[in-house]
């Protein structure tokens, strides 16, 4: 079977926000720009799949 690159870069790509987001709300402690971030970051890859 073919592997889907958009797919799989998509789903690394999601998992990169994720983190980054984890680290503004830690370190940053700023929350209304971390969460459009992992809403906007994150919708890339659903849309995807």
């Amino acid at each position: 079977m073919k592997k889907n690159i958009v797919k799989e870069k998509s789903f690394k790509f999601a998992i990169r926000i994720v983190k980054l987001y984890q680290f503004i709300q830690s370190e940053k402690k700023e929350y209304v720009l971390s969460k459009q971030l992992l809403r906007s970051g994150t919708s890339v890859s659903a849309l995807v799949r």
